[in-house]
C-alpha cells in the first residue's frame, strides 16, 4: 500500500520491491534494488525517509521519527524482521537484528552489526565497524572482516530478491495436498559459524 499524504507521493525505483501488504507513507525515497516486506510501515508523514540502493526492511518493521526529522538507510543497509529505526540513521552495509530498537538521533556507522533485540539509545553515536548488542546496547567488539563478508553476502540475497519477486510472486489459493513431485530449494546461505569453521 502506497499513500500520498499532504502532497507527499513516495517515489519507488521500479526494480524495488514493496510487498502489497507493507505501508509506505508520504515523503519516503525508495531507490534501487530495495526489498521491503510485508507489514513494514515506513512513514514518512513528518519528515522525509530515504532508502538508498540495496537496501532491506524485512517483515513487520517500522520506520517513522519525530516532527521535523528527517533520516537515511544508507546503501546496503539491512534491517531485520521486527526491527524498530525511529529517526536514526544507518550507515552503509550495516545490519540490524530482529527485533531491535534504534532510537531518535542515534547514528550507526558504516559495517557495524546490531544484535538481535538490542536498544540502542537516542543520540547514541556507533563508530563504523562496531558489534553491538544489549538494552543498553553496548559496543562489545570491531566487527571482523569474516563477520562483514558473511553480511555482505546475506544482504546480496535481499538485493536479488526484489527481482524475484517481480518476477515470481503471485497471489495464489493453496493446494491441499503436498504435490508428489515437490522440489527442493537449493541451499543459498549458511550460518556464520558454518561459512567460516575450516578457517
Amino acid at each position: 500500500m502506497i499513500y500520498k499524504f499532504k502532497g507527499f507521493t513516495p517515489v519507488v525505483h521500479e526494480s524495488s520491491f514493496v510487498h502489497p501488504l507493507a505501508a509506505v507513507t508520504g515523503n519516503v525515497i525508495i531507490g534501487k534494488n530495495c526489498y521491503i516486506g510485508p507489514g513494514t510501515a515506513i512513514r514518512g508523514d513528518w519528515g522525509q525517509i530515504i532508502l538508498e540502493d540495496g537496501v532491506n526492511v524485512q517483515e513487520n518493521c517500522t520506520v517513522h521519527m519525530f516532527p521535523g526529522k528527517s533520516i537515511t538507510l544508507k546503501e546496503s543497509a539491512h534491517v531485520g524482521h521486527g526491527a524498530i529505526i525511529h529517526g536514526a540513521n544507518l550507515g552503509r552495509n550495516c545490519l540490524i537484528g530482529m527485533n531491535s530498537v534504534i532510537m531518535d538521533d542515534a547514528d550507526i556507522g558504516d559495517e557495524c552489526i546490531v544484535g538481535a533485540m538490542a536498544f540502542v539509545k537516542a543520540e547514541s553515536i556507533i563508530p563504523k565497524r562496531s558489534l553491538v548488542v544489549g538494552n543498553p546496547a553496548k559496543v562489545v567488539k570491531e566487527v571482523s572482516d569474516d563477520m562483514i563478508a558473511w553480511k555482505t553476502k546475506g544482504t546480496q540475497l535481499y538485493q536479488q530478491l526484489p527481482a524475484d519477486c517481480l518476477e515470481s510472486l503471485k497471489e495464489v489459493e493453496p493446494l491441499r495436498d503436498v504435490p508428489k513431485d515437490l522440489p527442493t530449494q537449493e541451499e543459498a546461505y549458511k550460518t556464520l559459524r558454518e561459512t567460516f569453521k575450516n578457517k
